[in-house]
């Protein structure tokens, strides 16, 4: 079928029976189908929420706790507030686009249960690094609950600057989502990103994300799920361009740049005050970076 100006009709039905999603560089969460396949994900027994401390303490704008973000699955940023929770449809999105079959996944900001646990259900071979302790042992409590026992996540608990020294093997795709600076405060330990200041951090960030892309193999991907911060006078630190610039210069070009659309949900009710209060727009998306290694 072809339209008015004689180009060839792709409909999205027929990219979704092949995709999932259609793979344009706008993602959409609000959809039907994307929202009855989290369902369906969330069902299995995934709660990425579970080992993260009571205390854990928000910044700048996220400073008020949001329920209904944390309900909705959306990680915080500056104008949502929330705990963040990964989205395991986006999880399976990138896994089955970027990486081969049964391949080998890294993980250096692993954060909750959601990516390990999507990965080996899927059959492919997951290794995330966690700086915290109780967050650890509440993957791997949820991965026994859910996958079998020879089949299980791999998460290391430490530092991942440290850590990824140690690693020798090679992995077919990277995948991720750092912490946005400051906006989350996840710990009072040392080596957490998120209790430094943006200078500290991007050295830190630039030299964790330098040795995961020497662990990955020539000719795969890697994918880093990243938003916009704001500093404290409300301007953006250009977080994104920053991600892009650590990666290109550790020989890994930029090769999909997309948006995820969130779900509006509260943002609706917050818009209007935080506009009329600085003329800042409510941000309900994040980027997808996904770089190519040479």
């Amino acid at each position: 079928m072809k339209d008015l100006f004689g180009n060839e009709i792709v409909e999205d039905v027929l990219l979704r029976d092949k995709f999932i999603e259609p793979p344009f560089s706008v993602l959409d969460t609000r959809g039907g189908n994307w929202q009855g396949r989290k369902r369906a994900w969330l069902s299995k027994g995934i709660k990425s929420e579970v080992g993260r401390n009571d205390n854990l303490t928000f910044t700048g704008a996220a400073a008020q706790f949001d329920y209904y973000r944390v309900k909705e699955g959306k990680r915080a940023n500056t104008d949502e507030q929330s705990t963040s929770i990964f989205d395991p449809v986006l999880t399976e999105l990138m896994y089955r686009w970027f990486c081969p079959d049964g391949g080998a996944i890294l993980d250096p900001f692993a954060g909750g249960s959601v990516r390990g646990i999507v990965a080996n259900y899927l059959g492919y071979k997951y290794a995330g690094i966690e700086l915290r302790q109780q967050q650890v042992e509440s993957n791997r409590e949820q991965a026994l609950n859910i996958l079998p026992i020879n089949n299980q996540p791999q998460w290391y608990v430490g530092d991942s600057d440290r850590i990824l020294d140690e690693i020798w093997n090679k992995f077919e795709f990277i995948f991720s989502c750092p912490p946005y600076a400051n906006l989350e405060v996840y710990s009072d330990l040392p080596d957490d990103l998120s209790n430094m200041n943006y200078k500290d951090f991007i050295i830190k960030y630039r030299s964790i994300i330098g040795k995961a892309i020497k662990l990955l193999k020539p000719g795969r991907f890697a994918c880093f799920v990243v938003g916009e911060v704001r500093d404290k006078e409300g301007y953006y630190y250009d977080f994104v361009g920053d991600t892009k610039r650590a990666f290109i210069d550790q020989g890994a070009k930029l090769y999909n740049d997309a948006v995820l659309l969130s779900v509006v949900g509260s943002a609706s009710m917050r818009a209007s005050k935080v506009f009329e209060a600085g003329r800042k727009l409510t941000k309900i998306h994040q980027n997808i970076l996904i770089f190519k290694k040479l």
